[in-house]
């Protein structure tokens, strides 16, 4: 799912705050802010040490910090995804999980879901695409619409979590 070179590891360790953010600005959707504040971190033993000084990124983040993250994503099978304005990551995502070949039923089901999500939240609908297919996505979408916006704020993070250890894997070696 990656179209980035491979890196590894001790090669991130050695760069500097704008080179690191640069060669990682991919792993949260249009927030390479996640990555940049995560350098001062180094070094890192290893992706998923990487990683965890991410999340603890977020950990800390202000909420509005948050939530400009979570609405840099795209709706799943949404406007982006039609106009084919997605990341190179978002589209091979949603493609694995066949939301680039929906019947007219599943596009007005997700169309549907989805407007009824951002509506009562404000933000788009977050799930790590590459654990779900079509039918555990729509499931999915239709019984967090009951949780409250901080439940929903922390899950969105925690699927973001899942999303950016994905990307990571696929571009860093130990």
């Amino acid at each position: 799912m990656n179209s980035h070179p491979p890196l590894s590891v001790q090669t991130l360790n050695t760069l500097d705050r704008k080179a690191f953010t640069t060669a990682l600005h991919f792993a949260f959707e249009l927030s390479p802010w996640v990555v940049e504040r995560a350098w001062d971190a180094r070094p890192f033993a290893s992706v998923e040490t990487m990683h965890a000084a991410m999340m603890a990124v977020l950990d800390a983040a202000s909420t509005a910090d948050k939530l400009a993250l979570i609405r840099a994503h795209p709706e799943l099978a949404g406007k982006a995804a039609i106009a084919k304005q997605l990341t190179a990551e978002s589209n091979a995502e949603q493609a694995s999980a066949g939301l680039d070949k929906l019947t007219p039923d599943e596009f007005a089901r997700f169309h549907a879901l989805n407007a009824a999500y951002n509506t009562r939240f404000g933000f788009p609908f977050i799930i790590c695409v590459r654990l779900n297919d079509k039918a555990s996505i729509l499931e999915a979408m239709a019984a967090r619409l009951s949780n409250d916006e901080a439940s929903e704020i922390a899950q969105a993070i925690t699927q973001i979590g899942l999303i950016s250890k994905l990307r990571l894997l696929d571009a860093v070696t130990h």
